[in-house]
Order: structure tokens, then C-alpha cells, then sequence
């Protein structure tokens, strides 16, 4: 065993330890899911910024800004700070205020629980989906600082990252998000010292400005801005992970203020592996795998302990995201579809329950990891499903009276149906037939899937929302303000 592997395995190791510790003190679902609301703001921000700042920052923003310059940081860390900033001004004050477990409590008590299980249906994908990337780039970094196989690499993240999560809740994910952000910034400013200082005393070419310009090509429709820019946007802003954080906060005043300064956190961190890309075909030219950049980076320029110090950033990184992850989609799944079949109140069952359904998704998230292809397609993927309908049915459920169950409905199956058939299309039928029209799809892709199914979602909710209205002969008003809450 190398220095390297050795050094990230004891990391992994400490996180286990830090997991059981705090396990012991883990007696309800409550304790499990949102820490007893107990986050000051700065624990929050720190647990909003390391689970954040993931896979997708680290290894496939660097290595689409290497591949593409600084167009390829639009989604992230651009995209991802902005959407940061969106929680704080309009969601996690009226979220908090409702005293919600999760985000699809609010479906159930605007609308129904019908809806409630059709949103968690919607939203367990895109978690599972992001900690299936965040396993894959685990895996990847265990690959490059070893002689493992991807897939070997892959299954270790996954027994380690699933073990971690199961056994600790939201405080664990928090006092060691502390910790892992910690070590982050001090990997990547350490690795951004280094490699400036080498680069400005080295014989290395210029960076070419068409690097720099930050929307791209001058022929790029605004349209495919538009959709780049949406997908991080409108698809992350009320992911459960982001969400669960700021009903965990111990004021609605620490949830906005947290999100603020974790956004610039972000935002500041996040440019490092921005600019380590940029230079990266100056440094590092044709590389194979611009995923691999990053670590290819930190061997080339650290010595062995420095690049387990490195190792251990990047580690820290993808940990507090899947721990996360794993625990949204485990959240909801227990206790909005098990929990209200079982109709338990014995907080030892409930928490068993929680418990069981965040190693069942590890167990899927590992599957999808081993064939899910590049870390960024499954952010961009876990981002888009099935969101657009969600966000429109949160915004009006959330700040209006307008449109019921119906209107809920159509706008959540509208909005991941025209988003699927808009990616994939349909496919020819029968299956696999060589015949000369019937292989043809039925219906191609289309160019922008997702504004498409926003759009789309958006409609649905707005005339059934005025179907509804008419049929019950009443205008729809917005909600009457609640008293202010005093904010600390």
C-alpha cells in the first residue's frame, strides 16, 4: 500500500470514527434528519459550503475549464453560487417558518398526500443521482493515487461512504463538514500556491484569451445559455440536501444569513479549481481524461506527503456531499412514503427506518456510479430531473393560494414527462429493429429539454390551477402574510 492510499484511507477512517461517536448521542428521527434545528450560522454556513462544494467543483469543473476555458464554470461554480444566494433571498425564511422535515411535507399540506409520494418520487432520483457522482469521483481519486481499477476504486468509496452516512445523521454530517472544509481550503489554497508560483517562475506558454471569455463561442444561441444557466438554477435551489440544511438552521434569520455567506465562500473557493483549469493546457497539455487533471496536477507539483494533504481535500469534498446526499433521499423516502404506512410512533423504529433507507440508496448510488459514466454528466443529470415541475408547484404552493391538487399533478408529470422524451426522445418500436423506418425514432430530441419542461410545467400548473378555480367559482388570491417572526 502506497503513502498516498494509506494516508486517505486513515482519513476515511476518522470520519468513521467521528460518524459512530456521534451516532451514540442519535435517538430520534429528528436527531437524524435536521439535528434537533439546533445550526448557529457558523456551523450552517460551513455544512452549507462543504456539501455544496463537491465532486462536481474538484474534479469536473476543472476539468471542463481545462477542456473548454472559463465557459465550462458556468455551471459550477457560477451556477451553484447563485443558487445559493436564490435559498437565502426567497426560500429559507417562508421554509423555516413552516417548521417542515422535508421539502415534500409542504406538498402534503398544500395539496395532498398523493402528491407529497409523487414529489418524493421526483425528488429521490436527484439525490441518489448526485451521490452517484460524487462515488464515481471518489473512486477516480483512488484510482489516480493507487494501482486500483476505476471499479475496484468505486466499490471501496462506495462500502466507506455508505457505511459513514448510515451511521450518522445531519449533526454528524455537520461536525465533520466542519472539519472536511477545513482541510479543503487549506488543500486547494495550498495546491494554488504552489503550482502559481511554479507557473509564474517556469517557461510555460501565455494563456489563450478565448480561455477567458465567459459565455463562449459568439455564435452560441442565447437560448443554450439560457438552458446552462437553468439547469444549476431552477434544478438545485430546492434539492432536499440544501433544503434539509436550512430547516436544520435554529432561526429563520441563520438560515438567510447562512446562505449569504456560504454563497461567497463558495464562490471564492470555487474559483480555485476555476483557475487551476485555465492555466491547466499550459501546465498539463492533451490530457486523456480532463477528470483527471486535478489530481494529475497535485502528483506533478506536491511532494507525497503534500499530495496526501491534497488527497485528503479532495476526499473531504466528495464526503460531506454524498453523506448528504444519501441522507436526503433516505430522509424522504422514510419519512414521507415508509413512515406514514407504518404509522409508528416509537422513535427507535422511525429511526431504524431512516437508517435502512439511506444504505438501501448507497447500494443504488454505488450501481449507478460504476455505470454512469463522467461526474459532470450525472451532476447536470441529477440537477434536471424532474425539478422544473417541482420548483413550479413549491413557488405556488409555497406563496400563493392559486391552483390545488390537479394543478399540482399535471404541472410535476408534465414537467419530468416532456423533459425525458425532450433528452431521449422516443426510441423506435419494436426494439432493436434493423427495418428501414422502423428503426426512426418516434419522436427525436429536442434542443432544449429543460426550458422546455419548465415551461411546459409551468403551463400545466397555470390553466388547470384556472380549471380549478372556475369550477370551485373562486379567484385565486395570494396568501395573506404570517406575522413576523423575531429573527436572531
Amino acid at each position: 500500500m502506497n503513502l498516498v492510499l494509506a494516508g486517505i484511507l486513515l482519513y476515511v477512517l476518522a470520519q468513521l470514527a467521528i460518524g459512530l461517536f456521534v451516532a451514540r448521542r442519535t435517538h430520534s428521527e429528528s436527531d437524524y434528519l435536521l439535528a434537533g434545528r439546533s445550526f448557529g450560522p457558523g456551523v450552517l454556513t460551513m455544512t452549507l459550503f462543504a456539501t455544496w462544494f463537491g465532486a462536481e467543483t474538484c474534479l469536473g469543473s476543472s476539468g471542463e475549464v481545462y477542456s473548454q476555458g472559463l465557459v465550462g464554470a458556468r455551471l459550477d461554480p457560477f451556477g451553484y453560487t447563485t443558487c445559493l444566494v436564490m435559498m437565502g433571498l426567497f426560500f429559507a425564511v417562508p421554509l423555516w417558518k413552516r417548521g417542515f422535515t422535508t421539502l415534500a411535507d409542504l406538498f402534503r399540506e398544500r395539496f395532498s398526500t398523493g402528491v407529497e409520494r409523487l414529489g418524493v418520487i421526483l425528488l429521490v432520483p436527484t439525490s441518489v443521482i448526485w451521490a452517484g457522482a460524487q462515488i464515481l469521483a471518489f473512486g477516480h481519486v483512488l484510482s489516480a493515487s493507487s494501482e486500483l481499477s476505476l471499479s475496484v476504486a468505486i466499490f471501496l468509496s462506495a462500502a466507506a461512504v455508505i457505511l459513514y452516512t448510515t451511521m450518522g445523521g445531519l449533526r454528524a454530517d455537520a461536525i465533520t463538514d466542519v472539519l472536511q472544509g477545513g482541510v479543503l481550503i487549506g488543500g486547494l489554497l495550498l495546491l494554488l500556491g504552489i503550482v502559481i508560483y511554479g507557473y509564474s517562475g517556469g517557461d510555460y506558454p501565455p494563456v489563450d484569451p478565448v480561455r477567458l471569455k465567459p459565455f463562449g463561442a459568439e455564435e452560441e444561441a442565447p437560448l443554450a445559455q439560457m438552458e446552462a444557466w437553468c439547469i444549476p438554477l431552477i434544478g438545485s435551489v430546492l434539492s432536499q440536501e440544501l433544503v434539509a440544511r436550512a430547516l436544520a438552521a435554529r432561526s429563520a434569520g441563520v438560515a438567510r444569513a447562512a446562505c449569504f455567506s456560504s454563497a461567497g465562500l463558495y464562490l471564492a473557493v470555487g474559483m480555485i479549481p476555476v483557475t487551476l483549469g485555465i492555466l491547466g493546457p499550459s501546465l498539463m497539455p492533451n490530457l486523456e481524461n480532463p477528470e483527471h487533471f486535478l489530481p494529475a496536477l497535485a502528483q506533478a507539483h506536491l511532494n507525497k506527503f503534500l499530495y496526501v494533504l491534497f488527497a485528503g481535500a479532495l476526499v473531504s469534498a466528495i464526503l460531506s456531499t454524498v453523506d448528504s446526499a444519501l441522507l436526503a433521499a433516505g430522509s424522504l423516502f422514510s419519512h414521507n412514503l415508509l413512515l406514514p404506512i407504518l404509522k409508528t410512533r416509537d422513535e427507535r423504529i422511525k429511526l431504524r427506518v431512516s437508517r435502512i433507507s439511506v444504505f438501501a440508496f448507497g447500494i443504488v448510488a454505488y450501481l449507478l456510479a460504476l455505470h454512469g459514466g463522467r461526474v459532470r454528466d450525472l451532476v447536470e443529470e441529477a440537477s434536471a430531473f424532474g425539478s422544473t415541475g417541482v420548483f413550479v408547484v413549491v413557488v405556488f404552493g409555497l406563496f400563493t393560494r392559486y391552483g390545488g391538487l390537479l394543478a399540482a399533478y399535471s404541472s410535476l408529470l408534465v414537467g419530468v414527462t416532456v423533459y425525458v422524451l425532450g433528452c431521449y426522445g422516443i426510441p423506435p418500436f419494436p426494439l432493436g429493429s434493423d427495418s428501414e423506418g422502423a428503426s426512426a425514432r418516434l419522436l427525436e430530441p429536442i434542443e432544449y429539454p429543460y426550458l422546455f419542461s419548465l415551461a411546459s410545467a409551468l403551463v400545466a400548473y397555470v390553466a388547470v390551477g384556472a380549471l380549478e378555480a372556475a369550477l370551485v367559482r373562486n379567484r385565486p388570491i395570494l396568501m395573506e402574510p404570517r406575522p413576523a417572526e423575531e429573527e436572531t
